[in-house]
């Protein structure tokens, strides 16, 4: 996956010369040179990354959320996937953060064409530009070409030279920072395959969801890999691995549910000394506008947060906790993972939430439309359509739902305490 409106076709810079490129990357650097001198020494030794000669744990997020805060719950790293790193970068070093700059390796499901000489010898320059430019800037950690390339393709053959291009471009115009790849999980044979064809790759990235996490390490090293491993992208729960209702609405884990999930993936991940990415710092739509944010649009942190304070010895702003939801269901049917109702019978949906702190807490209900998007690989998506009328009543306990058409409909609740932190759930149903 990656962020919203990172994946126009080609890649987010298509269409953009590199002399336009130059002139927005000139203007950090009389910065970057002033920062030169803080450079650290970073280098790859088996499978662990060192920074100044000392075992550096790569744990952070994906995305662009508050980076002090980030760094307060334990972290070290932000990744960026390959929009100009610039203002990630001073960010990232005035909150004490290394980065995994992302350098975009355009997909073929998107547009890419890597039989047009043209288009490879653009995308080439494009990335050299940016390499050259921020090489020197004190908080890169690694280059992290690509991500998920090879998705969706029939025959990913192409991709693993195109791959290898980028990181041997990089090794020779930077070869004091490591290069890592990037892949959608590891496939059968994926991972021997960028070993085999992508020689100066120094670090594996795998973005992986769900349970499946428990073995991604194991089963990379399965397939011959014995360099460094990051998780680059962590989630509770991918759609493509959730149950579903009969029209195809996936279900969505609540915050509590994902924060629980979290801390027993990064628990594993931590005895096997992997790196861990967690997506997405930030918020976006996909499926849902809460299923892989980690916050809500107000900016308002969630649970996860505590999960990722507890496992890096960290702590939430202010030490404070978030909301927690024991469970939102159907009115009169608890046990009914989805609502399905009469087009003019009043639906109710039952809420059972608290604070660990006793706070106060306000509860926000919305309808939203079920999305209608078929989007891989965490493709920009549309939020659906909301209806302000169809919830009548709703408080802490309970809402109910009426005014709709015959369709299919998500009931969000997100509630919040005084002091920025937040909880999520949302429950499918159907108006007949």
């Amino acid at each position: 996956m990656t962020l919203a409106g990172e994946r126009a076709a080609g890649g987010p810079r298509r269409g953009r010369t590199l002399l336009a490129l130059l002139t927005v990357l000139t203007l950090h650097l009389t910065t970057l040179t002033l920062h030169a001198d803080d450079m650290a020494e970073i280098r790859i030794d088996g499978a662990r990354i060192l920074v100044d000669g000392r075992p550096f744990a790569v744990r952070g997020a994906a995305g662009n959320g508050p980076l002090a805060e980030l760094k307060a719950l334990g972290a070290t790293t932000i990744r960026t996937y390959g929009e100009d790193p610039g203002p990630t970068l001073d960010a990232a070093a005035r909150a004490g953060l290394k980065v995994i700059v992302g350098l975009w390796v355009g997909q073929p499901r998107q547009g890419a064409d890597y039989t047009d000489p043209g288009f490879v010898a653009r995308q080439l320059d494009d990335l050299q530009a940016i390499v050259d430019a921020y090489k020197n800037h004190p908080a890169v950690l690694m280059w992290g070409i690509g991500n998920e390339v090879e998705v969706d393709l029939a025959d990913p053959a192409p991709v693993w030279p195109e791959i290898e291009k980028v990181a041997a471009m990089v090794k020779r115009r930077d070869p004091a920072h490591p290069t890592l790849a990037v892949l959608a999980e590891t496939g059968t044979d994926k991972v021997a395959l960028l070993r085999a064809h992508a020689p100066h790759i120094d670090v594996l990235g795998i973005n992986s969801y769900g349970d499946a996490l428990y073995t991604a390490p194991s089963r990379a090293r399965g397939q011959g890999w014995t360099g460094p491993i990051v998780i680059t992208e962590l989630g509770a729960l991918g759609q493509w691995q959730a149950a579903a209702t009969p029209w195809g609405a996936p279900f969505e884990p609540s915050s509590t549910q994902k924060a629980i999930q979290f801390r027993r993936y990064l628990k594993a991940l931590g005895d096997e000394d992997v790196g861990t990415i967690l997506f997405l710092w930030g918020q976006k739509q996909e499926v849902t506008p809460s299923w892989h944010s980690l916050r809500l649009a107000n900016g308002a942190w969630l649970e996860a947060s505590e999960a990722m304070a507890d496992a890096w010895g960290g702590h939430t702003p202010g030490g404070n906790h978030a909301p927690r939801i024991a469970w939102l269901r159907v009115a009169g049917d608890p046990s009914a993972p989805f609502a399905s109702w009469p087009a003019k019978a009043p639906g109710r949906v039952e809420l059972e939430a608290s604070d660990p702190d006793g706070d106060p807490l306000t509860a926000t209900w919305t309808v939203m439309a079920e999305s209608r998007a078929a989007g891989i690989g965490g493709d920009a998506e549309r939020v659906p359509p909301t209806f302000p009328g169809a919830v009548r009543d709703g408080n802490l306990n309970s809402a109910g739902i009426g005014s709709l058409s015959p369709g299919h409909y998500r009931l969000f609740v997100e509630l919040t305490d005084p002091h920025g932190a937040a909880a999520t759930a949302n429950l499918p149903f159907e108006i007949r």
